[in-house]
């Protein structure tokens, strides 16, 4: 049994507001950003001996904390390496921002991660939920992703082996880590305008400076949600201080200082009127974090 000052390198009720793009949440009891694998492997050693609940966190977009915090161990993803290894391959830390990534391979001629641009999450964030935007999804560019599972057993998953389908992976089945991603792409003289483009774009047709967690809902098949939400009347639609965007539907704004409470009541109300309108069942894409 390891002693107690072992868990020196957590800190304590540390406010998880500051490391969401939602800016919603109470205190985790215990959090701890790591740098590299072998402080991962520390931190999820001790969680297993002293039986905490863990969560990993990347840049905090597509994540909803509680009101009254986490009642565990936050690990703060930091592992943000970026190694180019020829040849239109890149080895990437987890923590590196997948926003800058599609910005910086883009700058460089490399294209299929344009659409990152812009996209406030992490490189593991984006590859747990197979990111994508505008026809593009992360999923075509990887080759292999190096996972830490919470036994401490490190294992190199390839593209087949990874089940990636639409928001999805095999990573939301599994009690782990991504640890760093590989990635292959193809060169374009066009990358870099296309990128320019989508980020133009992005920025003229969603809340791009307000605080949300990204898009609420999945898009169902051929549809959309925010037309939908649209088209059922709830653009501008209010619970206590989250909001339905005016300028894209599929986006729930923290006007001042919502709690995890009104964002929840908006997501079920927004579920109840697309499906009583339009027989859809919504999706929702934001993961809630409850205080367990």
């Amino acid at each position: 049994m390891l002693e107690i000052d072992e868990l020196s390198d957590f800190e304590k009720n540390i406010s998880l507001k500051q490391y969401t793009t939602f800016k919603i949440g109470g205190n985790a009891k215990y959090f701890i950003a790591v740098y590299d694998e072998q402080t991962l492997k520390k931190a999820l050693s001790l969680c297993k001996i002293y039986n905490f609940p863990f969560f990993v966190l990347g840049k905090g977009s597509n994540t909803l904390f509680d009101d009254r915090g986490f009642n565990g161990v936050v690990i703060l993803n930091k592992i943000d390496f970026f190694q180019d290894l020829g040849g239109g391959r890149f080895s990437v830390g987890a923590g590196y921002s997948f926003s800058l990534l599609g910005n910086k391979l883009s700058r460089l001629g490399w294209s299929g991660l344009e659409f990152a641009s812009g996209i406030p999450g992490s490189v593991g964030g984006a590859i747990f939920m197979n990111a994508g935007a505008n026809g593009q999804e992360v999923s075509v560019t990887v080759e292999k992703v190096l996972y830490l599972h919470e036994n401490g057993l490190l294992q190199e998953y390839t593209f087949d082996q990874i089940n990636f389908s639409y928001r999805k992976s095999i990573f939301q089945e599994l009690r782990g880590v991504i640890v760093s991603v590989i990635f292959s792409l193809r060169y374009s003289n066009e990358a870099r305008n296309r990128q320019l483009k989508l980020i133009d774009y992005r920025k003229k047709t969603q809340p791009y400076s307000e605080k949300s967690a990204g898009c609420a809902f999945r898009n169902p098949k051929n549809d959309f949600a925010g037309a939908l939400i649209e088209k059922v009347g709830l653009k501008g639609f209010k619970v206590g201080e989250a909001c339905v965007s005016l300028k894209h539907a599929n986006f729930i704004i923290n006007e001042s200082n919502a709690s995890s409470t009104d964002v929840l009541k908006l997501i079920q109300a927004i579920k109840d009127k697309v499906f009583e309108e339009t027989g859809i069942h919504l999706e929702s894409e934001i993961l809630y974090v409850p205080y367990k």
